[in-house]
C-alpha cells in the first residue's frame, strides 16, 4: 500500500449518502494518520461533516448557487488542481462529482465514475449497493464504499466504528437551549420524521397519524422533524390526528438545522422514521429506529445499527428504485399500505421496554454491531 500525503475524498450526494462515507473517512484515517485528509461535499450538509475528526478540511461546493454551471465548476476543479492531490477518492458517481476526479490533476484517482470520465481515472469500480447489482454482489453502502479501499487504494486494515457525526458546538448549544425550552428533563421523547426524497419511500400520512396518537395517549412525547419541504406532508399527517392539541405534541419541522435536529435527536428515545437521510443521522446519533422501508433495496441502506429494526412486505416489485408507484388502484403504494401502525407500533414498544426509554446520550455504544433486524411481514 502506497504511503499517501494528500486525500481527497468526494462525495456531493444528499445527506444519508453523506453519512454513510463516514466509516469510510475513519478507515482512511486509521491507515494514514499522517495524511492530509480532504472531505468534498455539498455545502448545505456542512454541519453534519465539518467537524469530523477523521479528516483535515471539509471543502465545499455550492451545488445550487456560486459553483452551479459550467464555468464556476471549471472554475472550482482549478482550484482544486491546485491542491495538488496525490489521491482522490470519488464514492458519488454522477457526472460533476465524476468530473472533479476525472480533472484534479491527482497522481492516482479511483472510485466510482461515468463512462467518459472513468477514461481519467487510475482504478473504477461499480458501486456494489445501486440497483442492478446482481444478488450475490450486493453490498450495504458502507461496505460497498470499503471495496473501493481495498481494492483500489490497497488498504487491509478497516476500522469500521459505524457511522459518525460530531456536532458542531453552535448546533449543540441551539438543540440544548431548544430542549430545555420545549422538554422536561424526564420525558420520553419518540422522533418523527416522515418526509423523504421519493414519494415510494414515504408511509402514510394517516399512519403516522394513528402512531402519535397511541404514544400521546400512553403519556409519551412525540416531536415531528424534517425539513422545509416536510412541512406540508406534516400539517396533513397532524390534521388527521385526535391528539394534535395535546402540549407534548411539537413539530420543528422546517425549524432547525441539521446540526440541531442531530443534537435534538440525542435527546430521544426512538426515532419513526422513513427511509431517509435523518434516518441515519438518528443513527449517528444512537437513536435505535424503527423504519418502513418501500422502493429502497433493504440490503444496501437499511439503518446501519444493529439495535434498529425495519419492516418492510413482500410485495413482488419490491425494490422497484422507482420516485413515483407506477401500480393502479389497491395496488397503488402496496409497500407502504400493507405495513399497518399497529405492527410498527409493536417494534416501537419492544424497543422502548428493552432500552426503558432512556435518551439516545445514556444509551451505550455498541461498536461492531451494524446489522439492523429486518421483519417481512
Amino acid at each position: 500500500m502506497m504511503d499517501y500525503k494528500n486525500i481527497l475524498v468526494i462525495n456531493l450526494m444528499h445527506i444519508g449518502d453523506l453519512m454513510l462515507v463516514t466509516p469510510a473517512l475513519r478507515t482512511l484515517r486509521t491507515n494514514f494518520p499522517a495524511a492530509r485528509i480532504t472531505l468534498l461535499a455539498d455545502k448545505k450538509l456542512r454541519e453534519l461533516v465539518e467537524e469530523n475528526p477523521c479528516i483535515d478540511e471539509c471543502l465545499l461546493l455550492d451545488k445550487k448557487g456560486a459553483d452551479d454551471g459550467l464555468l464556476p465548476l471549471a472554475r472550482f476543479i482549478w482550484g482544486i488542481r491546485r491542491r495538488h492531490f496525490d489521491l482522490v477518492i470519488n464514492l458519488h458517481r454522477n457526472e460533476r462529482a465524476s468530473a472533479i476526479a476525472a480533472f484534479s490533476g491527482a497522481k492516482r484517482i479511483v472510485g466510482y465514475a461515468k463512462p467518459f470520465f472513468s477514461l481519467f481515472f487510475t482504478k473504477v469500480l461499480e458501486n456494489y449497493a445501486m440497483p442492478g447489482t446482481p444478488k450475490e454482489k450486493t453490498l450495504h453502502q458502507v461496505e460497498a464504499h470499503f471495496r473501493v479501499l481495498r481494492e483500489a487504494v490497497g488498504i487491509e486494515k478497516i476500522d469500521d466504528r459505524g457511522i459518525e457525526m460530531v456536532l458542531p458546538e453552535k448546533a449543540r448549544a441551539e438543540a440544548e437551549r431548544i430542549f430545555g425550552e420545549h422538554f422536561q428533563p424526564k420525558e420520553t421523547i419518540i422522533a418523527f420524521n416522515i418526509g423523504a426524497s421519493w414519494l415510494t419511500k414515504r408511509w402514510l400520512g394517516e399512519y403516522f397519524a394513528k402512531c402519535a396518537d397511541t404514544l400521546l395517549a400512553r403519556g409519551l412525547t412525540v416531536a415531528f422533524f424534517g425539513g422545509p419541504g416536510d412541512e406540508g406532508p406534516v400539517t396533513e399527517c397532524i390534521s388527521h390526528m385526535e391528539e394534535r392539541e395535546s402540549p407534548r405534541l411539537h413539530v420543528f419541522t422546517g425549524k432547525v438545522s441539521l446540526g440541531t435536529l442531530a443534537g435534538l435527536l440525542r435527546h430521544c428515545a426512538l426515532f419513526l422514521t422513513t427511509d431517509s437521510g435523518p434516518m441515519h443521522v438518528g443513527v449517528a446519533m444512537n437513536v435505535p429506529v424503527v423504519t418502513m422501508f418501500g422502493a429502497s433495496p433493504v440490503p444496501t441502506f437499511y439503518p446501519y445499527d444493529g439495535r434498529s429494526i425495519l419492516v418492510k412486505t413482500p410485495e413482488e416489485c419490491h425494490p422497484c428504485g422507482l420516485h413515483e408507484c407506477p401500480r393502479k388502484g389497491k395496488d397503488y403504494m402496496g409497500c407502504m399500505k400493507h405495513i399497518p401502525p399497529e405492527v410498527v407500533l409493536k417494534y416501537v414498544d419492544e424497543l422502548l421496554a428493552k432500552y426503558q426509554g432512556r435518551p439516545a446520550m445514556e444509551l451505550s455504544p455498541h461498536l461492531g454491531d451494524y446489522k439492523c433486524r429486518v421483519i417481512e411481514l
